[in-house]
């Protein structure tokens, strides 16, 4: 992951989103004194900013999915993250909502809610947003996200899930746009996989058209399909001119 660093900065990329996963949580540098400081010593050498964090461990282990003593060790293990991603810098949580992490019913959603809703003051104190990812229809996001305050919380928005839902962006943006907090662009297929940008479902000239409408000034996320030749420095190139492209 050092490496990551020193490639970055050669292709001229700036920020990097974290992922973390539930396996061997506590070994991931984020969450080592270690790799905080190893982090934080890459960042500055190569001047690249870590200014988000997708927890996936949360998507593996929903804490919602569970009860009792579980439930309470994955919400510690929560909190034991949003304390380490303050120590390098990362001011959004991205939650995601999406596959293992998908909110089945009224009883999760409850359990959710009131956890974050909760945990509000702790949140704010530590300076971080909460950036929720999900696959619900446009209508019922709004109505999911409007129970939450948005100095606090927001959306994250992923281009290529929307695509691959068939959900219409203008509908979307007129739901929810206002509570767009950080964007991964990724391209998906219609019901199907991610694949190179511009190749997929997703209208990227119209999203950065409505993203430029609500004025957003957040970051952009590469979440794109791997190079099959495993060129990924080229296909991140590639991937950009089209970007800008489009954005212009």
């Amino acid at each position: 992951w050092q490496k990551e660093f020193l490639l970055s900065r050669e292709i001229n990329l700036n920020i990097i989103e974290w992922t973390i996963d539930h396996y061997r949580i506590y070994e991931n540098p984020i969450m080592t004194v270690e790799g905080q400081e190893k982090i934080k010593e890459l960042s500055l050498k190569y001047d690249i900013k870590i200014p988000s964090l997708t927890a996936d461990c949360v998507m593996q282990f929903p804490f919602w999915k569970f009860r009792g003593e579980e439930r309470q060790n994955l919400q510690k293990d929560l909190i034991f993250l949003l304390h380490a991603c303050v120590k390098i810098g990362v001011k959004i949580i991205v939650i995601p909502l999406v596959d293992n992490g998908k909110v089945e019913n009224n009883e999760q959603e409850v359990v959710l809610c009131d956890y974050f809703l909760q945990n509000k003051d702790l949140i704010n104190n530590l300076g971080l947003k909460i950036a929720f990812e999900s696959d619900l229809s446009p209508i019922d996001l709004q109505i999911f996200i409007k129970k939450f305050d948005k100095k606090f919380f927001g959306l994250n928005y992923d281009i290529g899930n929307s695509a691959s839902f068939g959900y219409d962006p203008n509908v979307e943006f007129d739901s929810y746009g206002d509570y767009i907090l950080n964007v991964h662009i990724k391209d998906r297929l219609l019901n199907g996989e991610t694949i190179e940008l511009g190749k997929g479902n997703a209208n990227f000239p119209m999203i950065f058209k409505l993203l430029n409408k609500i004025k957003y000034n957040g970051n952009y996320i590469l979440q794109i399909a791997r190079d099959n030749n495993n060129d990924h420095i080229g296909i991140i190139n590639k991937s950009i001119e089209r970007i800008f492209k489009w954005m212009k």
